[in-house]
């Protein structure tokens, strides 16, 4: 049920069908974030998808807006470190509509400047709004303490004085630069037709020139640092942070089989010995941090100051008898199918659908079909995940970022650098 087509100008088409469905999404993909932005224009491909929004020479902002919500759908946008994703989520008959309003904007965005200064004190205002959320705070300082220096560990919104700087001129030059057919597709899924996609995507997007080269991932050095931030909270904050591994790496099934097994779940160790066992936690969980070529690991938790070190300890004595003792066959086994479960139900979901056929084609460069993944899945084994584990999670590959009040500053982390 997938399909790709390319336009001639070179734009690639990939769609889903999913006849059970009445709706559809589409996206307009760029290969664009903020990984390959120069420092003094960090937040650029992140304000220039809130630009688009602000109207083209056929529709104001406020047009756009009504278009899309008098059918009952959706318009959103997201950018990350190394994509951007314009989409649309709407009733099938409305793809037509859909697909014209994205390409319109995608291509034709003014980039007024009175627009451009409305939204540079939006997208400040939105800064302070993550400075105002520990949550948001620390995991800035986990990425940026473990990657010092590099384009993958600065946040993806960029700061206050690059945003601030950002001019017209710099707008337009980013998008002739970095936005083309060679660094631009389309995929949608949902109850759609391949060939009527195709069609509509030509009619809008056939004139869509220039060339912009593929950009070339990052792969930044780990660095095992501590970073304790003071803050006035109520709880701490706490990052334990190591090596992760890239979208591209073939052990990925294994990896995903260590994390969910170690913090991916109510069953998993360090809910169990963590919140269940102890009650240090309400919140512990493992995280990805995955790009193509490189990733970061990390145990997020959140819990009482008093009992910070406490909680980084159990932490990591939980991570130490894995390493020491290995995985169980029933617990991977059971993690396996947890995973695959996971797989089957998020891909009821059109927008999931869309965004992995997108997600596939510019990590791997094809379609991984599910049976695929499950097969992938169903051969990990208790060595795969040991080996993994010992490779990635040893003492030596640990940083630890906490935030908190005043009785987080004493908190340690064997083998952890200062920041």
């Amino acid at each position: 049920m997938i399909r790709s087509s390319t336009l001639p100008n070179g734009l690639l088409v990939l769609t889903e069908t999913m006849n059970h469905v009445r709706s559809a999404t589409i996206g307009l993909w760029c290969d664009v974030g903020s990984a390959v932005e120069p420092a003094p224009l960090r937040g650029i491909s992140h304000l220039l998808e809130h630009m688009v929004f602000k109207g083209t020479p056929r529709r104001s902002a406020r047009q756009i807006a009504e278009e899309m919500d008098a059918v009952g759908g959706e318009l959103n946008a997201m950018t990350d470190k190394e994509t951007t994703c314009f989409y649309a989520h709407v009733v099938d008959r409305r793809l037509p509509l859909a697909v014209d309003i994205l390409a319109d904007m995608l291509q034709h965005a003014r980039f007024a400047a009175d627009d451009l200064a409305r939204e540079q004190q939006v997208v400040l205002e939105e800064i302070k709004m993550y400075d105002d959320s520990p949550g948001e705070v620390v995991h800035d300082r986990f990425t940026r303490t473990l990657w010092r220096g590099a384009n993958l560990g600065d946040p993806t919104i960029g700061f206050a004085h690059t945003v601030g700087a950002i001019t017209r001129d710099d707008l337009l030059a980013w998008r002739a630069a970095r936005y083309a057919p060679s660094t631009v597709f389309l995929t949608a899924a949902g109850n759609i037709d391949h060939a009527e996609v195709v069609r509509l995507a030509t009619a809008a997007l056939g004139s869509f020139g220039g060339y912009a080269p593929p950009p070339a991932p990052e792969r930044p050095r780990f660095t095992a640092a501590l970073d304790v931030t003071v803050d006035d909270t109520e709880q701490a904050y706490v990052l334990l942070g190591m090596p992760g591994m890239g979208l591209r790496d073939e052990r990925r099934y294994a990896f995903s089989v260590l994390d969910a097994l170690l913090g991916g779940g109510m069953s998993s160790r360090l809910f169990q010995s963590v919140r269940e066992e102890r009650a240090l936690a309400y919140e512990i969980s493992t995280f990805q941090q995955g790009y193509r070529d490189a990733g970061l690991f990390g145990v997020s938790a959140g819990c009482t100051p008093e009992r910070v070190q406490e909680c980084v300890d159990v932490v990591v004595d939980e991570i130490d008898r894995l390493l020491n003792d290995g995985v169980r066959e029933d617990e991977v086994a059971r993690t396996i199918e947890h995973l695959k479960g996971n797989l089957t139900l998020a891909l009821e979901s059109t927008y999931n659908r869309m965004s992995r056929l997108a997600r596939n084609h510019i990590v791997h460069g094809r379609q991984i079909p599910t049976e695929e993944v499950e097969a992938a899945f169903d051969a990990v084994t208790t060595a795969d995940v040991d080996a993994l584990a010992r490779e990635l999670l040893g003492p030596a590959q640990r940083g630890l970022c906490v935030l908190g009040p005043a009785e987080v500053s004493g908190v340690t982390l064997r083998g952890a650098e200062a920041a």
